[in-house]
């Protein structure tokens, strides 16, 4: 029987993708900060844990009620879009505290039993973002960026072992409330000097005509990260994903 973990299943990424791998006869651990038993089918292979990232104890306490799993995804995550002038040290901190810190801490926390099972897969989620600058997401994409070294460096180290780390990278997914989610949490007063760079962003955002990223797009991606040993260290995830990384 095949077990994953997945961070980040409030919403989004995370929450189709705990639907994906209970559709197929995985048992599903479920983690989000506040717990809600309403997001997913019931079902007597889905267990919903409490977790925050950024709390050593919370993920001790996850990771031992879980037990034993085959397959960690790492993809809770906050966003920002703002100037650097913008945000506050704290407000940066969080983000690579959630983002950056709380994937190498859920990695760190499983590794053991990986490692001495000589079996296991870690999926991080990051983004597009990474593959190309963009305006206003300079604090995000460090954050995302750390995490693809982090885990390309993590996959040698992890080889001789016989345990796996791989990169899932979505494009733009409108149809999530990433965006909303980050304005809620982070806030999004744009310095005044930034205002038209800002505007003419917003804009593009709403008049978005091409291709674009779907939650099952990535719950795509992460079951080929997780099921196929020969699959690419980074997987694009959702059309315009596939996109940039061609032309990267």
């Amino acid at each position: 029987m095949n077990t994953i973990l997945i961070t980040g299943c409030s919403s989004g990424f995370g929450l189709e993708t705990a639907r994906y791998f209970l559709g197929r006869g995985w048992t599903v651990i479920a983690t989000m900060r506040t717990p809600r038993e309403d997001l997913l089918p019931a079902s007597d292979k889905l267990r919903i844990l409490p977790l925050d990232v950024t709390d050593a104890g919370s993920i001790a306490q996850a990771v031992a009620a879980a037990g034993p799993i085959d397959v960690l995804v790492n993809n809770a995550g906050v966003g920002l879009l703002n100037a650097v002038e913008g945000v506050t040290m704290d407000q940066i901190r969080e983000v690579f505290e959630t983002n950056t810190f709380g994937t190498i801490a859920m990695t760190r926390a499983v590794l053991p039993q990986f490692r001495e099972r000589r079996a296991g897969v870690v999926v991080n989620v990051t983004s597009t973002v990474t593959l190309r600058p963009l305006h206003l997401l300079s604090i995000y994409t460090a954050s995302k960026a750390a995490v693809n070294a982090f885990t390309e460096s993590l996959a040698l180290e992890l080889a001789p072992f016989g345990v796996r780390a791989r990169l899932v990278l979505p494009g733009l997914a409108p149809e999530t409330a990433f965006g909303d989610n980050a304005r809620a949490r982070m806030g999004m007063t744009i310095p005044e000097p930034y205002a038209e760079i800002a505007a003419q962003v917003f804009a593009r955002f709403q008049t978005q005509t091409g291709p674009i990223t779907r939650a099952l797009d990535v719950a795509e991606a992460v079951w080929l990260a997780a099921t196929d040993e020969a699959s690419p260290m980074r997987i694009p995830a959702g059309a315009d994903a596939v996109e940039w990384a061609k032309a990267g």
